[in-house]
């Protein structure tokens, strides 16, 4: 496990990147073990061909908002393999104005591995975070101090060295540092996979269309 913290990711308050990601609402999901096809198969995604850059992968979205009058009823996936711990991961990054990863979809890709997703929904300040590991949920919060899971304390020690603050003492804000930086950090503590404004800026990715409820096969 790194020893990456909060003011690792600091550069995120300055980034175009994250600025987008925050007014729009993003899902940004890390795998382990299955590869970025599988993944598009699995949230069954229409494939939509590939691209070279997260600012392409805006511009397939924006796309798609002036097509659909600006619905979040679907939204395109963009997924590729970064290094990680053990190996090869697959990161799947969205703008999604707040739907998220499916809970069924994480299951799946977690069983006999691992996943973790942060999001924020845009607009209103909603920002959560999963860690599932063979296909069940273990800790999952939008508040640090208020976690839900079949392990909801299980990254308690972690949680507090890469920057929260766990009291829930009246008026405190619930982190010592910016809470979207340490999502990043605690993210990458679980993964080994370190996001930085280069990789999203050469990302190769894959890319599916993705509804919002697709139908059960």
């Amino acid at each position: 496990m790194t020893s990456v913290t909060a003011h690792d990711y600091a550069w995120m308050r300055s980034s175009p990147f994250f600025r987008y990601a925050l007014g729009t609402g993003y899902t940004l999901t890390l795998v382990r073990g299955v590869a970025p096809g599988e993944v598009l198969r699995v949230m069954q995604a229409e494939p939509q061909g590939t691209c070279t850059g997260v600012d392409a992968l805006i511009e397939q979205q924006e796309e798609l908002f002036e097509a659909t009058d600006y619905s979040y009823e679907s939204f395109i996936a963009g997924v590729l393999t970064v290094p990680g711990a053990g190996g090869d991961w697959t990161l799947v990054l969205h703008f999604d104005g707040g739907v998220a990863m499916q809970p069924r979809f994480l299951e799946a890709l977690s069983a006999g591995g691992r996943a973790v997703v942060h999001s924020s929904n845009g607009g209103k300040p909603i920002h959560l975070f999963h860690w599932y590991e063979d296909g069940k949920l273990r800790t999952s919060f939008e508040w640090p101090t208020a976690r839900e899971g079949s392990t909801p304390d299980a990254l308690n020690s972690v949680m507090r060295e890469v920057g929260f603050h766990l009291s829930d003492d009246e008026g405190d804000t619930g982190v010592r540092v910016e809470s979207k930086a340490a999502v990043l950090a605690l993210a990458e503590r679980l993964t080994g996979v370190r996001v930085t404004e280069e990789m999203l800026h050469d990302a190769e990715c894959q890319l599916g269309h993705v509804l919002d409820e697709p139908a059960e096969e």
